[in-house]
């Protein structure tokens, strides 16, 4: 759920006697993350625009609300507002970060910009417990986000915790059931988030904690079922976790009425194309058309060297191809009419027409990555959400766009997707195009990024960290370096080496890998790929950096 998006007329749940806290969504990258804490802790939650308005929070009966942090200044012109109606509906009211701030200012504290802004990392010094603070550590590391500080809490409220940059990292008025912390709790890397977290809900709010996300599955066919009715579907499926689960979700849903469509766009990693079309073509049964488009691609980023302007060129030539799959399965044209360069090979028993529904395994993370809503910032338009033409003629399926990996490969698992799929590291729909940094793709630099991951991607697998990873791969800088190989001077091509930890996207850490293991990465690349003689390891954390180069 998003600003953009009205609020639903009836909650998600489909228990009647479920509780539930709401989330407001100020535009924060970790909104999502705020909902799907609050479920980990076996408590409903949905998140809502946060201008619905305290009338439609209160139909829906929540045991309390949670404002969402998010970019702006509480100070700036356009910034969100508070509802200050929704403090008087008698269910208490946690602010996290920029929540914190409007709650501060609300109620007559006093926040301002500081001198030095907080950003990652930093130590949280407790001087009171209180309530929500209990049972906790003196001194904990918490993960901050912010430039505006609370100086002085609200006339009333208990200053619980201060940081390095923030005089009042935590506040508590339990008396009228108002509560701010500073940093964010919903992240990993503030080891202490969740238990503030299970307090609030348990202690502070009075919530059962006995909700369960293992109907999602079940409840996301039936969705499928109502929004498809008797149409035909065309699924966007690129073998990975997001798109494989969504396919399956959809071919339980409405069976023969999808299609699934896999367009090597020649961005793959090394022989992707032929796992893809052994998995769902030969062990799923799943009707698939294999379009091989690797020149028409190659041809529409000649030239582009900007990420956002890839982004969106391979998105806009994805929804072409499917286009011209959907006039063609529809009868309206045949095989000998696509564009030069497309090539179609089919398995299954293939029938899309009039196929009008097109389905991705777009996630939340993808969403508010996007610019998802109003008051939240574009950090990078992914292909599937702000590469999208204007000009679409499908209707989406998007089953999986409110879900983060860890509950979408929960999700796999339960409706039987091989473990080895479920726990494929993520990778982008753009592909290798968006690890050529700084330069034009060309087949020269897409074969050499493949044959470097590729040993990458063994050394790893062999050292028994895949697992331990949430993504590993290379970047090909467009930049050239001067070695010795041989006695004589090169000049080739710098690899480098990403690997990060997370759990869910939105906040990484870059892994300790192994020296050993980097020498022998180094060693092969170097060795077995002629064109490069020099690699060096990313060790940026997100924030400040993405996970992703571009």
């Amino acid at each position: 759920m998003t600003d953009s998006a009205p609020a639903p007329e009836t909650p998600l749940s489909t228990r009647a006697d479920v509780d539930e806290v709401v989330v407001l969504d100020f535009g924060g990258q970790y909104s999502q993350l705020i909902a799907r804490r609050v479920r980990e802790c076996g408590v409903f939650s949905e998140l809502l625009p946060h201008h619905v308005g305290a009338a439609e929070v209160a139909r829906r009966k929540p045991k309390g609300v949670i404002l969402s942090g998010g970019p702006a200044s509480v100070y700036a012109d356009d910034a969100p507002p508070l509802d200050a109606q929704l403090l008087e509906l008698g269910v208490p009211v946690l602010g996290i970060c920029y929540g914190m701030q409007l709650l501060a200012r609300e109620l007559g504290g006093r926040v301002e910009s500081a001198e030095v802004g907080e950003y990652g990392r930093s130590q949280l010094t407790v001087q009171e417990h209180g309530t929500l603070l209990r049972g906790q550590p003196d001194d904990q590391p918490a993960w901050m986000s912010h430039r505006d500080t609370v100086y002085t809490p609200p006339a009333g409220a208990t200053a619980l915790a201060s940081s390095t940059s923030s005089p009042v990292a935590a506040f508590e008025d339990v008396e009228r059931g108002l509560f701010g912390i500073q940093y964010h709790p919903e992240v990993v890397h503030t080891p202490y988030g969740q238990q503030t977290l299970e307090t609030f809900l348990r202690d502070v709010c009075g919530c059962a904690m006995d909700w369960s996300a293992a109907n999602i599955a079940e409840e996301q066919i039936r969705l499928i079922r109502e929004q498809v009715g008797d149409g035909k579907v065309i699924c966007a499926l690129s073998g990975g976790v997001d798109s494989s689960v969504a396919a399956l979700l959809v071919h339980r849903a409405v069976g023969d009425q999808l299609t699934c469509v896999y367009v090597d766009h020649g961005l793959m990693r090394k022989n992707e194309t032929e796992q893809v079309e052994k998995t769902f073509g030969e062990q799923f049964e799943v009707p698939l058309v294999v379009v091989d488009a690797r020149e028409r691609f190659l041809e529409r980023l000649a030239g582009t060297v900007e990420p956002e302007a890839k982004r969106k060129a391979i998105g806009a030539e994805f929804i072409r191809i499917f286009e011209e799959e959907a006039a063609k399965l529809a009868g309206a044209v045949s095989d000998d009419d696509a564009p030069e360069g497309t090539e179609v090979h089919t398995s299954g028993d293939v029938s899309a027409e009039g196929a009008r529904f097109l389905v991705q395994g777009t996630l939340y993370s993808d969403v508010i990555e996007s610019g998802g809503g109003t008051g939240a910032a574009t950090i990078k338009s992914h292909h599937n959400v702000g590469g999208l033409p204007e000009d679409l003629t499908f209707e989406l399926v998007e089953p999986l766009r409110a879900l983060f990996k860890d509950e979408v490969r929960a999700v796999g698992t339960e409706i039987g997707l091989p473990e080895r799929m479920v726990w494929r590291q993520p990778f982008p729909g753009p592909g290798l195009a968006i690890r050529i940094v700084g330069g034009e793709v060309t087949q020269e630099k897409l074969d050499i990024l493949r044959d470097c991951d590729a040993i990458l991607q063994e050394e790893i697998r062999a050292a028994g960290l895949y697992r331990e990873l949430w993504q590993s791969f290379c970047v090909l800088p467009d930049v050239r370096s001067v070695g010795v190989q041989g006695d004589e001077r090169t000049y080739g091509y710098v690899v480098a080496v990403r690997a990060v930890t997370s759990d869910d996207a939105m906040t990484a850490d870059w892994a300790r890998l192994p020296y050993d293991l980097l020498d022998r990465v180094a060693t092969r690349m170097v060795g077995e790929v002629r064109q490069v003689n020099r690699v060096v390891l990313d060790i940026t954390s997100k924030p400040p950096g993405t996970i992703e180069w571009e």
